[in-house]
């Protein structure tokens, strides 16, 4: 650059420095997380308003190379003539004012390694203030009026400057963003404290929006948080059992009785699945919470518990009736009573509204195929071992579809096996059909089950239900058991597994 001589100090600093001075550069590349390239993404400097496109490979640059326009009063400036000009890294100048020129310079971290204010006249070798060769930045300014000069040096250094201290090596605008749009991705927004930076970018891709139906939830659905997260349960425990804790809920006139038992390390900000345990006759509500082994007792949960080795699950086990029968044949009591522990639970704890299970024996079997009738907008999924369709209160049925899995011996004398395969399975299949183009389940009881020949035991999967909604029929070799086993006895039992993987399939 040759010497420029002005008679104003603002004006003479912006017209010497203005042909040279290099704003900036951002640079980078995009890509997925794969690896791949991402081209024709959007790259914005948000407060510059500077845009870009990545090219095949990827790679952006936003480059800037602009001289700054003198402030408005630079001329009217009542300033001491002076006398600036760079030539190949040489500052020189000739001050007479009182405000001194202003030398910094920077290294590509945005580290500052040298600061000098040169007063009087002389001239300045900005490469002997650097220790290192490479590329810097020296930024020049008299007053208000500053500027950026890109320079190289091969390594000398001289003690006419000191280093001091560490500073961002551009000023940007506060809040400056490098936004990334690109189809299919998320957008990704990235702060900045340097525009001279190089930066490696990777895009997630976007996930598809979750399906919405007329009726239920997609498969693997995000989990629907209840009013209790993130609060304390008010719920005052009656006293604490083994593995649990019992309480009492008032329910109409009644004090209904019923046991939770909670995850290790609860936490009140995640979801939890629910399950409740419905007991059979002859049992109670406790004897699902802890129990000597045998073979209507494995294990606590009807063996759930065990399972639920991450602890993602939240147990229940109500009491049923008192009236000489263990759930209600009669009345909607229980439905009553259910309905209202499954609000108060959801109320005071955190639970997954659209992962609410339910499980029974016998007695227990034909309580949660009666609550199947009427709360499938509640309970996601239910299994049943050895059910029945008698000596239960059946409300009528919505006719709603709700994922069912029954286990069945062949030889049962207690509740009929024919019975449930006729009568129960049908009912839930007249539901559960595939959803038709105006979202209406479709009646799927035309399909029946394939059943175990011989010994061992044999699981149907559906295939005419809905995907959301399947319905598994397991026959086996035996009586009036839950527990069933191919080989050995009751400790061979293959139904908590299987049933586990029923439930988790939501």
């Amino acid at each position: 650059m040759k010497d420029l001589h002005l008679s104003w100090v603002s004006a003479a600093l912006i017209a010497a420095l203005g042909t040279t001075a290099s704003a900036y550069t951002v640079s980078g590349t995009v890509k997925d997380d794969a690896g791949q390239a991402i081209a024709n993404a959007d790259v914005t400097l948000v407060k510059e308003n500077k845009s870009t496109k990545t090219d095949t490979d990827g790679a952006f640059t936003i480059h800037e190379d602009e001289a700054v326009e003198p402030p408005p009063d630079a001329i009217a400036a009542s300033a001491a003539p002076g006398y600036i000009s760079i030539n190949s890294g040489i500052l020189s100048f000739s001050q007479s004012g009182n405000t001194p020129v202003s030398v910094r310079i920077f290294d590509l971290m945005g580290n500052e390694v040298f600061k000098q204010k040169l007063y009087g006249s002389g001239q300045v070798d900005l490469t002997s203030g650097v220790k290192a060769k490479g590329t810097y930045f020296a930024q020049v300014a008299v007053g208000s009026a500053k500027q950026t000069i890109r320079f190289n040096a091969s390594g000398s250094y001289g003690a006419a400057f000191s280093e001091s201290g560490h500073a961002l090596l551009k000023e940007v605008q506060p809040g400056e963003t490098l936004r990334v749009i690109a189809d299919g991705f998320d957008t990704l927004s990235v702060p900045l404290g340097t525009l001279d930076t190089t930066l490696a970018l990777t895009l997630t891709k976007t996930a598809p929006p979750e399906p919405t139906f007329k009726f239920g939830y997609a498969l693997k659905n995000e989990p629907t948080p209840s009013k209790g997260c993130g609060t304390t349960s008010k719920l005052q425990k009656t006293r604490s059992v083994e593995n649990g804790d019992r309480f009492e809920l008032r329910v109409g006139s009644e004090n209904r009785e019923y046991f939770l038992t909670l995850p290790k390390n609860y936490d009140n900000k995640k979801p939890y699945k629910l399950l409740f345990a419905m007991h059979c006759m002859g049992s109670n509500a406790e004897d699902f919470v802890h129990h000597n082994p045998d073979q209507d007792h494995p294990s606590p949960y009807y063996g759930q518990q065990k399972l639920d080795t991450e602890g993602n699950y939240i147990f229940v086990s109500p009491r049923g009736d008192t009236d000489g029968m263990p759930w209600s044949t009669s009345s909607d009591k229980d439905h009553k009573f259910i309905d209202q522990l499954l609000t108060t639970l959801e109320e005071n704890y955190c639970i997954d509204t659209s992962r609410v299970f339910m499980t029974g024996f016998s007695f227990g079997a034909m309580v949660t195929n009666s609550m199947a009738q009427d709360m499938q907008d509640r309970l996601r999924a239910v299994a049943v071992y050895a059910t029945a369709d008698y000596n239960i209160y059946l409300p009528k049925n919505k006719g709603l579809p709700i994922a069912w899995m029954a286990v069945h011996g062949k030889n049962d004398g207690t509740c009929q096996y024919n019975r449930a395969r006729d009568s129960a399975l049908k009912r839930i299949l007249k539901n559960n059909g595939k959803a038709d183009a105006d979202g209406n389940f479709t009646d799927a009881s035309a399909e029946k089950p394939k059943e175990v020949g011989g010994s061992g035991h044999l699981c149907y999967d559906f295939t005419t239900v809905d995907e959301r909604f399947p319905v598994k029929f397991c026959s086996w070799n035996g009586q009036h058991q839950w527990t069933a086993f191919d080989n050995g006895n009751w400790q061979n039992t293959w139904v908590p597994e299987e049933v586990h993987k029923f439930f988790e399939q939501f």
